[in-house]
């Protein structure tokens, strides 16, 4: 611990540059708690603290950027990955849609300080086309308001920090153990939260992208349930044939206006659709006893889609 002090005071810049950026490109890196003993070191005269607000925003901006273009290229896809090594998939892109949608360009300010959110939120912009100079002065300003919350952090409880600091350079190889320990009980409880939700996803039954296009050829087409947010289908326009547009949020009120003597599909784009399972619940919780979740959602679709276009007879021109 000492040895991270000591690296800390050699290398203020460089260290807090690279630590922040591994953070913001979504390593498990203590970027916030890195700034606060930056902070408190700053306030002994140890450190310098313009330096330390430049190295920070510098690598929030730098670190965000690369998120925004991964979205702006890949769009969904990007979006898709990030919450399938989440800890809490599919939540994360519910919640950036709507910061985005309701607060625009200062919503990336609110995303620093939400776990979880955070890494989303720049590939989000990026997906819905948000210009590059409003993304950057946003972020730029996002960046400094984060960095300056948890520099002055340090600042204030200097003192404090600095015992802290004291205590845990004197504990040595145990203060590390204590902090890992701290570390994989947060992770093993979330971990233990989403397999709780996943087995309780279980309840609702699925259909594979296979059966629900046989249905279709046999003239049986079910009523196509898309339970994406606005801002979902902004950043990923695909679609189903003839589907209803019904966000999850609005599916309960709507609930009594669907027919309950078709079968209802429901899907999204979400890892594990637990969106659609969610919706699919709270329809069979209302009296609609056909209700399924499209297995695999969109992408699932659009394999099969490919497979049975490729699989298609040429057209062949009629002679004249």
């Amino acid at each position: 611990m000492r040895a991270l002090i000591e690296l800390l005071i050699q290398h203020d810049f460089l260290l807090i540059f690279l630590v922040t950026l591994a953070a913001r490109i979504g390593a498990p890196l203590p970027a916030a708690p890195l700034l606060v003993v930056a902070g408190g070191l700053a306030a002994a005269g140890r450190l310098s603290g313009p330096s330390l607000v430049v190295a920070a925003v510098l690598a929030n901006v730098l670190g965000d950027a690369l998120w925004f273009v991964a979205g702006r290229v890949h769009g969904h896809r990007v979006l898709r990955l990030l919450c399938r090594v989440s800890l809490s998939p599919d939540v994360c892109v519910r919640q950036s849609e709507s910061l985005i949608a309701r607060w625009g360009g200062s919503s990336l300010l609110a995303a620093k300080f939400l776990p979880g959110i955070s890494v989303v939120a720049a590939p989000m912009a990026g997906a819905l086309g948000m210009g590059w100079r409003r993304f950057i002065a946003y972020d730029a300003v996002a960046g400094l308001v984060w960095t300056l919350c948890f520099l002055g952090l340090g600042l204030v409880f200097s003192d404090q920090i600095q015992d802290v600091l004291d205590v845990l350079a004197n504990a040595g190889k145990w203060a590390l153990i204590t902090l890992g320990l701290l570390l994989a009980v947060v992770v093993a409880w979330r971990w233990w939260r989403r397999h709780t939700m996943a087995r309780q996803q279980g309840e609702v039954e699925r259909i594979s992208v296979e059966d629900a296009a046989a249905l279709l050829d046999q003239d049986m087409t079910p009523v196509f349930i898309d339970v994406r947010s606005d801002t979902g289908r902004a950043a990923d326009p695909r679609s189903l044939p003839q589907a209803l547009h019904i966000p999850l949020a609005k599916l309960p009120s709507q609930a009594d206006q669907l027919p309950k003597d078709r079968l209802l599909v429901l899907y999204c784009n979400c890892p594990n659709e637990i969106s659609a399972v969610t919706g699919a619940r709270q329809l069979l919780e209302r009296g609609h006893a056909r209700v399924l979740a499209l297995e695999g959602g969109l992408d699932a679709w659009e394999v099969i889609e490919r497979r049975r276009a490729a699989a298609a007879p040429p057209a062949t021109e009629s002679l004249a």
